[in-house]
């Protein structure tokens, strides 16, 4: 995790080091226009940051023009192909459109939603429970599926989430 980004009057920026100069750079992040900054010492970057946002917004008022907002919520993405099909199904499947669909996966990876994490463990459970009712050839749905109390814990770094183990017997 990346701990040189800093905010200021909702601007953020993320300070780089430049090795072959020896000079700390940044520039305002998610705005159309360009804005940088830059310092050679560390204990200055900020204050120099601080100038670059001043001097952006002091700009835009003296040439009356609206300072860009960061993020207005749109960006285009380049995926792969087959990953594109998926999300395209899964839309249709939910009845929404791509975008509402890109839009909860990134919330639920962002925010690590306890709504997807519960719907996860609800399908893992369900599959586990299946899986071993299938060999008994026992038909398996979800109004009489009561699992055991035994948890085990998934290990991810960006999913945390758990499911009952059921044991055939």
């Amino acid at each position: 995790m990346k701990k040189n980004i800093m905010e200021y009057k909702g601007y953020h920026t993320c300070v780089e080091f430049d090795a072959e100069t020896c000079v700390l750079r940044g520039k305002i992040e998610g705005i159309s226009d360009f804005v940088d900054f830059e310092s050679s010492d560390p204990q200055k970057i900020e204050e120099e940051f601080h100038s670059a946002v001043d001097d952006y917004l002091t700009f835009c008022k003296a040439v009356d023009k609206d300072p860009d907002k960061e993020y207005k919520g749109t960006f285009n993405v380049r995926i792969a192909p087959a990953l594109h099909k998926k999300l395209a199904i899964t839309a249709l499947r939910e009845g929404e459109s791509l975008n509402t669909t890109v839009e909860r996966a990134i919330h639920a990876y962002v925010e690590n939603d306890s709504t997807t994490t519960a719907s996860l463990q609800q399908q893992v459970r369900i599959l586990t429970y299946a899986l071993a009712i299938s060999e008994k050839d026992k038909m398996v749905t979800v109004e009489n599926f009561v699992p055991e109390t035994k948890i085990i814990p998934f290990h991810s770094p960006k999913i945390k989430m758990q499911y009952n183990e059921v044991r055939s017997n």
